[in-house]
């Protein structure tokens, strides 16, 4: 019910020639439209009308929250999720706070990188190197809808899974050490990503291929700084993306902030028009949704800073910005992601029809995925 009255709503607006400006005095479009760029991730286990992500979600109309189960600024194992009862009364919290249904994100992908816990009450899968280890397909499509239908009933719509990098080193602190790659193979990535995401699918959970142009070859953590990969990336690493973009499977892609000469001499990849508008939108043929990865990684914010980031990212073509909120917590960070976004239009860096780009394809996912 809730989806036929969204995209009635979606399409009684679209075909009136108005925006929602005209049912919310003050409101205007590039606010509706600024505000479903930005994903947010906030502090609290339930919410009440004072935590700061409510006011980010009702005012500053953000599009979407990112859930964690441990807070890395307070070095606490608490930060959003602690079992069943409580993430689907949270879930459903956030979204009552919402004029234009949230997208409801999380990393669930198997092994060790999972917020929703075996201790917690929750479904585990297992990771995805044992899963390319075990060379069964089914195994991987299991761990995809089983994933799926857990993320679901908890009231997600999106899972920011799966990671088809390819292991190209071993010694990878953010990819290999942590099981996170399917295969140093990137035909074997591309298979066993592609039936993880049919098994996402099947339950109606969006999928988002990270981390673009591909990190399996770093030898450096993006989250602690500058990481360059010039001399140990290679074009291989493009083909799982390439493959599942081509089968229709890609819902969604994460950059990567890793520098490649290569590809582009001065930004990283999440930064680089030449790789995001260049690479991945125009050869690539990609026309989902361009999520970056966490914008407070060290990689970004501490080489170029909040609105210089901001506005680097959205000129390479990203459609979505996610701040974390948890490397560093700052209240109303996605109030001041907007704020931002909305001053960059002013000054005359970006323009109001980039902005409406991205804000069509974001609504395009939403109106066909949450229901």
């Amino acid at each position: 019910m809730r989806k036929i009255i969204f995209v009635l709503m979606f399409f009684i607006t679209t075909l009136s020639g108005c925006s929602l400006t005209g049912k919310v005095p003050g409101v205007s479009e590039l606010d509706i439209m600024a505000g479903q760029m930005v994903m947010v991730g906030f502090r609290g286990i339930e919410l009440n009308a004072d935590n700061p992500v409510v006011s980010d979600i009702r005012d500053a109309r953000i599009g979407g929250v990112v859930l964690f189960s441990k807070d890395c600024a307070l070095n606490s194992t608490i930060r959003n999720i602690t079992g069943p009862e409580q993430l689907k009364k949270l879930t459903s919290d956030l979204q009552s706070y919402a004029e234009t249904p949230l997208f409801v994100a999380v990393d669930q992908e198997g092994g060790i990188i999972k917020r929703l816990t075996g201790e917690m009450g929750f479904p585990e899968t297992p990771s995805a190197a044992e899963l390319g280890n075990s060379g069964d397909l089914q195994m991987a499509y299991r761990a995809g809808r089983t994933t799926g239908s857990m993320l679901k009933s908890m009231g997600f719509n999106m899972d920011f899974a799966p990671v088809v990098d390819v292991n190209r080193n071993a010694a990878n602190p953010v990819i290999a050490a942590l099981q996170r790659s399917f295969s140093d193979d990137p035909r074997q990535v591309a298979r066993f990503g592609g039936v993880f995401i049919d098994g996402l699918h099947s339950e109606g959970i969006l999928s988002c291929l990270k981390h673009f142009p591909g990190h399996g070859s770093s030898r450096g953590d993006s989250h602690l700084g500058f990481t360059d990969v010039t001399d140990s990336w290679s074009e291989s690493e493009l083909y799982p993306f390439s493959s599942l973009i081509s089968d229709g499977k890609a819902d969604m892609v994460m950059t990567a902030h890793i520098f490649n000469s290569r590809l582009d001499r001065n930004y990283p990849a999440t930064l680089s028009r030449k790789v995001i508008h260049g690479l991945l939108r125009r050869k690539m043929g990609f026309k989902g949704i361009i999520v970056t990865d966490d914008m407070q990684m060290k990689a970004v914010s501490g080489e170029y800073g909040f609105k210089e980031g901001i506005y680097r990212a959205v000129k390479a073509g990203a459609d979505i910005l996610l701040f974390g909120n948890n490397l560093i917590f700052e209240p109303n960070l996605g109030t001041k992601a907007v704020a931002a976004l909305k001053q960059l239009v002013r000054e005359g860096k970006l323009t109001e029809s980039r902005i409406r780009q991205s804000y069509d394809r974001i609504m395009h996912y939403k109106k066909r995925n949450i229901n």
